[in-house]
């Protein structure tokens, strides 16, 4: 195993551990409003910097990406960009699906990924050009072929709504093929779906760095494709992803081109992934 990858998932451990341990005192909570529906917990807090704390012992010079504290700049070819808590409002309601998410990038290109689900134990991680696991046993994506049948992951624009209604079309055009669409309230450990398999597609818009970065680098280690909603690599961006088998992905993609809002379809500085 890489050792920066090893690095990750002992800080992805220990803010999972931190995480759960404050489980019992969530009413007790100290929590602010970022902006409304958006929330960030003492928890969200206090295991972003742990993961810091692990990742700077370890690698003193590079750059940090973080949620909660944003940018630490360094000179240096990595950024690790981190997501300490992804679903704070499910984490803060007892809804139990969230994840710490940490992903690496080198010269601009993911490079290593760990998502990590507290709850259920469970640690998936990828490394560029050696595959996807789930707790070190590979994963690939599901061999779904087309829209027909398939189970999507999705997620409500609530940091954009003045795009709901161009969100509603897009989630009526996919609803009429798929099988079921499921939102749960966190993109991280949603990609992490895709990638094992559990989910044949996402989409979402809206969404930070941090929220796709680990993710992204799982589901094409696992075999499956990611784009903005204009088929192009700007989704780190943009904020705008589909992802999912390779042809899902791409009849997602294609289904909902027509309802995408002209401000979407402006050019974005590329991002090598």
């Amino acid at each position: 195993m890489h050792p920066m990858l090893n690095t990750a998932i002992k800080a992805a451990r220990s803010a999972g551990n931190l995480i759960l341990r404050n489980l019992s005192r969530i009413d007790s909570l100290s929590v602010s409003t970022k902006q409304r529906h958006d929330f960030v917990s003492e928890v969200d807090r206090q295991a972003e910097r742990e993961i810091i704390k692990i990742l700077k012992r370890a690698y003193p010079d590079h750059t940090i990406l973080a949620e909660e504290s944003g940018l630490q700049q360094a000179d240096s070819e990595f950024t690790w960009i981190i997501d300490p808590l992804d679903g704070t409002t499910n984490y803060l309601h007892g809804f139990p699906h969230y994840a710490v998410s940490i992903a690496l990038k080198r010269q601009q290109v993911l490079d290593q990924a760990v998502i990590y689900d507290p709850l259920k134990n469970e640690l998936f991680t990828a490394t560029k050009g050696a595959g996807a696991q789930l707790d070190n046993h590979r994963i690939r994506v599901s061999p779904r072929a087309k829209l027909d049948g398939a189970l999507l992951g999705t997620g409500f624009p609530f940091r954009m709504k003045q795009h709901l209604d161009t969100y509603l079309e897009m989630f009526r055009v996919l609803f009429e093929d798929a099988a079921g669409v499921r939102r749960a309230g966190s993109a991280a450990l949603d990609l992490a779906y895709v990638a094992s398999g559990r989910l044949d597609g996402f989409w979402e818009m809206g969404l930070s760095p941090w929220d796709m970065a680990a993710g992204v680098l799982l589901i094409k280690e696992a075999g499956g494709l990611v784009c903005d909603f204009n088929g192009r690599q700007d989704y780190l961006d943009s904020g705008h992803i589909v992802a999912g088998t390779p042809r899902v992905c791409a009849a997602i993609q294609r289904k909902i081109v027509p309802f995408i809002p002209a401000e979407f379809k402006k050019e974005s500085p590329h991002n090598a992934v």
